[in-house]
């Protein structure tokens, strides 16, 4: 547990005093001197304790509230938040490792067609119903192991050849992987449990009714429009999902 009697603010660093205050009582909280509920001394307590000003401790203050660490109550204090898996983010690392890996990750074209937008399909892509769409349907291996079964529709543009969109993978890469050259300007992704069909376990080397992801996700433009919608569907034993909350 650390010792608060023997942390001082350094006058002589560069860093200044409320960034010294933050990543003092930042470490406090992390190492359970204050834990979830409990008040952190009073502004006043702190000015005296630190030698800072009433100014530079509401800074503090502020900035712990920023990063979700603290919450104030007018008349009662400060105090420091409990955990709340709401609040949760989890990393989708293994899945940026598979688009990054273009050594070892390929995509196989299983299907490419131009189709009729059924009442899912318009709802989720913003069009009308009939409208055209192109249907592709890919298996995405790393390197001999398939790992993604993928399926997507995406809006029908005559004036882009078919191919395009066949080969482009929808700038799949481009997106999961951070870099430059997609088009794309952000996605919303939902992922769901499900089960492995007939069709799926055959593609995916794996067995009928083995519990898999579904990640469906909706791509759009930099004009905020729906360009593209479909799932990805990845054996359980595949993919991991993890999440770190609280003070690292």
């Amino acid at each position: 547990m650390v010792d608060d009697q023997n942390i001082t603010i350094d006058r002589e660093s560069y860093e200044p005093a409320y960034a010294q205050l933050v990543r003092i009582l930042t470490g406090q909280i992390a190492a359970g001197v204050f834990r979830p509920g409990d008040r952190l001394p009073s502004e006043a307590q702190l000015c005296e304790r630190y030698g800072v000003s009433p100014m530079t401790v509401r800074r503090v203050v502020n900035i712990l509230a920023d990063q979700g660490l603290v919450t104030t109550e007018r008349g009662r204090g400060t105090f420091v938040r409990p955990l709340e898996l709401s609040t949760a983010t989890f990393d989708l690392g293994r899945l940026q490792q598979l688009f990054r890996d273009g050594d070892q990750s390929t995509v196989k074209l299983l299907e490419a067609r131009i189709t009729s937008a059924t009442e899912r399909a318009a709802r989720k892509l913003a069009i009308e119903i009939g409208d055209r769409t192109v249907f592709i349907r890919r298996l995405i291996f790393q390197g001999d192991e398939p790992m993604l079964l993928h399926r997507e529709h995406v809006i029908y543009d005559p004036s882009r050849p078919i191919v395009e969109a066949e080969m482009e993978a929808t700038t799949l890469r481009g997106l999961f992987s951070g870099g430059g050259g997609s088009d794309l300007k952000r996605g919303d992704l939902t992922i769901e449990t499900t089960l492995l069909t007939e069709e799926e376990a055959a593609l995916l080397q794996s067995e009928t009714g083995v519990p898999a992801f579904r990640l469906e996700h909706i791509f759009y433009d930099f004009d905020d429009q729906p360009v593209s919608w479909g799932w990805f569907i990845c054996s359980g034993d595949r993919l991991r999902f993890t999440a770190n909350i609280g003070i690292p």
